[in-house]
């Protein structure tokens, strides 16, 4: 029970999946701007950003508010006081929790899916630092809402029913200030830049360029395993 719907859980076996994939393998940069860039050229834009879950966020801000206010007016001395009118208030916010959490996960089992589906040989994406990501308090929300780990959770278990290899990028390998043409780290690459361009004439964007980078990282770690 989740405070508004009643859920049950159920198992069922089936055969494993004997089919290895072939294609090429895919590096996906995850970020802020778009949730998702993959080394194939697609682009997954951040739900986040959509005027439907902005509108959501907005009656969510409205609701805490109009809850604090309740809370307030009916203080009574140093403790506060629970109305009928903020309980009704307080299942509202609880629904609205639920509506915005579910429209994200599906976005990331709608990616993830498509990513799978496309049968890469295997999928490269970054360790990233999250909890380091969250103490920048300009991004700490955009971060919080993209779900990183609920992303890399959903790819792992997926690509592990379809014989699908995940490696996980080391989290100090420079996939956003490495030239892929090169080889070149650019070290004063700031977050505000979003095309790379380097001294050798490469000019890319460089959550693509990140991408590449680590479907070579992946590819590297695929060649030392067969030596």
């Amino acid at each position: 029970y989740d405070g508004i719907n009643w859920w049950i859980t159920v198992g069922i076996e089936y055969e494993d999946s004997v089919t290895v994939p072939s294609n090429d393998g895919i590096g996906i940069d995850l970020g802020i701007k778009d949730l998702a860039i993959c080394s194939d050229g697609n682009k997954y834009k951040n739900i986040n950003k959509t005027k439907k879950v902005k509108k959501l966020e907005k009656q969510k801000r409205r609701l805490q508010r109009s809850i604090s206010r309740s809370y307030e007016n009916n203080k009574q001395g140093k403790e506060y006081c629970k109305t009928k009118n903020v309980i009704k208030k307080e299942k509202l916010l609880l629904i609205l929790n639920h509506r915005l959490t579910n429209i994200r996960h599906d976005h990331l089992h709608h990616i993830t899916s498509e990513i799978v589906k496309r049968e890469p040989s295997f999928i490269c994406i970054e360790d990233l630092n999250v909890k380091g990501m969250m103490k920048n308090r300009h991004l700490s929300k955009a971060v919080q809402q993209q779900g990183f780990y609920e992303f890399r959770r959903q790819m792992e278990y997926k690509s592990e029913w379809n014989n699908i290899q995940v490696i996980i990028a080391d989290r100090f390998f420079p996939s956003s200030k490495l030239c892929s043409c090169c080889g070149k780290i650019k070290k004063d690459l700031k977050l505000s830049e979003r095309i790379y361009k380097c001294e050798c004439g490469n000019v890319v964007d460089r959550d693509l360029q990140a991408a590449l980078n680590l479907k070579k990282y992946g590819e590297d770690v695929l060649k030392r395993s067969v030596a």
